[in-house]
């Protein structure tokens, strides 16, 4: 029997109203093994009007209570971890240590919402004038939305929500159709910590519960992760209807490896941030710079780790990479790499042709690794977003720094060398939001922000850490004079207060 996911509205499971369900599959067998139900346009007014109204005690509540239910849900998604990735294994199809480390990323942000109480600490300055103080406070938005994609179908959400909720706000999640389950336990988890009704909800579908959801009057913010195109979509779309809007976009990430750095961690890394997920990440190393002479040697070094790797299914503990997510993706993918000769570049690794015994209707793709890849081949480019590798040669740094910064996408990037000096200039002369130093995927721990520049993010504040604090809140500032008890009135003043 088909499974079916149902939308999570006020506190409990709501069956899909609209008849229109998509289909949910295992992506190592290619067997569809669960419908997930798509919300109407009512569906949806339902999720927003179940937030709106949980707001008016929520949004009032006092931090302890929120943070007493933040630390309770903390303790049991730690409980559940395992049970979470084997979710997200079962549909995404990502190896269960691949999935346990997106939980572990996810807990990071709700460790963060449990001390919301530092966060949200106010200013004030005591007599700025006669008797006069000012206070700077910050208060929730409302009901917020978030719309995050099938890569990281648990971790994405943890970076929105828990701020958003430990905030004063309440939350509609719309998750990717294509792994909608880890979602619902996450809600059920919330219940079972003691969220109250209506504080979180979850509805599934495609445009039309995401457009709803920024037309929707009484959505005052929205969240979003996913590609570049959609992302411009999301941000034009809901700030014209009045919103606050971060949209995470798209990445092309580079990783610079200079003559002098240790090639064989250079290769390590580079294996494992392209290949790692099935490069289905944002913060994937997609194109490894080689400055100078050391880029034979450094694709040789490449190739030998990643003829290695060990492909299956994700619940196979002997894989180390699992399928793509649908089979389209999966021929996208490998479009790219047959177009790459054509386009100039030496196809070292043809990873098209790969299946797995036993399991040959999966969506399965093997390594591709390409050399000396013009900047002007597709496969350079676009986000391909699976285990290809594009590998540039330059000869000096400068060449180097030019390619990197003229990339439309400035999401995440890297540097291996022994130089201090030239790291601290490139962290420096680097058009990316995120940079790392002999650090691969320099992803930010929960407390410092996550966000690009250039096309991977469209609005002005990153996710999570002090940005997203400041997303899910609005500032006010209070100015306040009260008289002495001994003193006469003084009468009406229309001016503005004296401040000597």
């Amino acid at each position: 029997m088909t499974k079916i996911v149902n939308h999570w509205i006020g506190g409990k499971t709501a069956e899909g109203a609209s008849g229109t369900y998509g289909p949910v599959t295992n992506p190592a067998t290619g067997e569809v093994t669960t419908k997930v139900a798509f919300a109407s346009v009512e569906e949806v007014d339902a999720a927003v009007a179940a937030a709106k109204e949980a707001f008016l005690s929520w949004g009032q509540s006092s931090l302890a209570q929120r943070t007493a239910v933040l630390f309770r849900f903390r303790a049991l998604l730690d409980a559940h971890r395992d049970e979470i990735a084997e979710l997200i294994t079962a549909e995404h199809g990502k190896v269960h240590s691949d999935a346990l480390g997106e939980v572990a990323r996810g807990l990071e942000i709700v460790d963060l919402a449990c001390g919301i109480n530092v966060q949200l600490k106010g200013e004030l300055s005591t007599q700025v004038a006669s008797r006069v103080d000012v206070a700077s406070i910050r208060q929730p938005l409302g009901v917020v939305a978030g719309i995050t994609p099938f890569n990281f179908p648990a971790m994405v959400p943890m970076w929105m929500f828990p701020l958003a909720i430990a905030c004063g706000n309440t939350f509609v999640l719309k998750p990717s159709e294509k792994d909608p389950s880890a979602s619902i336990r996450l809600a059920e988890l919330l219940a079972e910590a003691g969220l109250p009704d209506g504080v979180f909800n979850v509805v599934h579908g495609d445009k039309v519960a995401v457009d709803r959801l920024l037309a929707h009057p009484d959505v005052k913010a929205v969240s979003f992760v996913g590609s570049t195109p959609i992302a411009r979509y999301i941000h034009t779309t809901a700030s014209a209807n009045g919103k606050r809007v971060q949209a995470l976009g798209g990445a092309k990430n580079h990783m610079l490896v200079l003559p002098d750095a240790d090639l064989d961690a250079a290769a390590d890394a580079a294996v494992s941030a392209a290949y790692g997920s099935a490069g289905e990440r944002c913060m994937a190393i997609s194109a490894v710079v080689a400055v100078g002479a050391i880029g034979d040697e450094l694709v040789e070094k490449i190739r030998e780790r990643a003829e290695k790797i060990k492909i299956g299914p994700g619940d196979d503990p002997a894989s180390e990479m699992g399928p793509l997510i649908t089979k389209a993706h999966r021929d996208k993918v490998a479009s790219y790499v047959a177009e790459a000769a054509d386009e100039g570049a030496e196809v070292v690794l043809d990873g098209t042709g790969h299946t797995v015994e036993g399991y040959e209707d999966g969506h399965w793709i093997g390594i591709s690794l390409l050399d000396k890849v013009p900047t002007s081949a597709k496969a350079y480019q676009d986000e391909i977003f699976g285990p290809v590798l594009c590998v540039l040669r330059t000869e000096t740094y400068e060449e180097a720094l030019e390619i990197v910064n003229a990339s439309p996408f400035g999401n995440g990037t890297a540097i291996f060398t022994r130089d201090g000096g030239a790291a601290r200039r490139f962290q420096l002369e680097v058009e990316a939001g995120m940079v790392g130093v002999n650090v691969p995927i320099p992803v930010p721990v929960g407390y410092h922000s996550f966000g690009g520049w250039k096309d991977s993010l469209f609005g002005d504040h990153h996710i999570y850490g002090n940005d997203g604090t400041h997303f899910y809140t609005r500032g006010k500032v209070v100015t306040t004079r009260w008289p002495d008890p001994a003193d006469a009135p003084t009468g009406v003043d229309l001016g503005f207060p004296r401040n000597h």
